[in-house]
């Protein structure tokens, strides 16, 4: 697996790297990079990974970055539509901290844990931020800068526990990427940790603690909610039964399933599909 450092595309002239983006996948690792990114997903869902957050996206999202933030989105293999998206990359410092400013920044500083904003808030702004791909020099300059000013004074949530301000060694997000590949692909069955030691090179206990730090807790915390994750997608998308849906997310127990679904949902199941499937 190639380090995942990504290196923006922008020209000696550019400051702001601005793209829309259609794929079969989002299929992008575990990364970083030295700018700030803006993200909005059109078309897609699945789960994504924000620093030390796990969590479902869905079409509709927009959410911010700070430089040097890991992150990636994984769409769903049930998913049949393109996954599609907007994401504006700019280099740090390219805004003068002013007074005038002041709120702006103050976002930019909590959006080393990432931030998700609220849908209906900022509803008006999306057309202007699918808009920015098809500006150039100084327009495109101003409107992101009035994007993220008015974006300033939208509700927002924070994704992740721990910020993520400095550099990630390289060798730290390979090691990661690899195991969020291993994951994606394997979650359906019984994982062992020696298996995920032997992956990334590493004795069952260093593999422990190095990904105790990385993401904040233990592995098979992440786990959990990677697959529960999985199953809420499944419940709401198919009419498989529960029971199938747990086995299929890894859980031989249906009980130990149950348990693990409202610990992380606070509701059974059962309760989850009629809330959500209604439509």
């Amino acid at each position: 697996m190639k380090p995942v450092l990504e290196h923006i595309r922008l020209k000696e002239t550019e400051s702001i790297f601005a793209f829309h983006f259609e794929a079969a996948n989002f299929d992008a690792p575990w990364h970083f990079h030295p700018q700030h990114e803006l993200t909005y997903i059109e078309e897609s869902r699945g789960t994504k990974f924000i620093g030390d957050y796990v969590g479902p996206y869905e079409a509709g999202e927009l959410v911010l970055l700070r430089s040097n933030l890991p992150h990636c989105w994984k769409n769903d293999t049930l998913q049949e539509e393109p996954s599609r998206s907007t994401v504006i990359q700019w280099n740090k410092g390219i805004f003068a901290e002013v007074p005038e400013l002041r709120s702006m920044f103050r976002m930019l500083k909590v959006s080393s844990k990432g931030i998700l904003f609220s849908r209906e808030e900022v509803k008006m702004l999306i057309p202007l931020i699918r808009q920015l791909p098809a500006l150039e020099g100084y327009v495109q300059y101003v409107q992101l800068l009035s994007v993220l000013v008015q974006l300033s004074s939208c509700s927002f949530e924070t994704l992740s526990e721990n910020d993520f301000i400095d550099d990630l060694p390289v060798e730290y997000s390979s090691r990661i990427a690899q195991i969020h590949d291993f994951v994606e692909g394997q979650y359906h069955r019984k994982i062992y940790l020696r298996e995920l030691a032997v992956l990334v090179n590493m004795s069952e206990q260093s593999f422990s603690r190095f990904f105790s730090k990385m993401m904040g807790r233990p592995f098979f915390t992440f786990l959990n909610e990677y697959r529960i994750n999985m199953a809420s997608r499944m419940l709401i998308d198919t009419d498989w039964p529960v029971s199938n849906i747990g086995f299929n997310c890894g859980y031989e127990s249906l009980t130990f399933f149950h348990k693990q679904f409202n610990k992380f949902k606070g509701m059974s199941p059962s309760k989850y599909r009629k809330k959500y499937s209604a439509g």
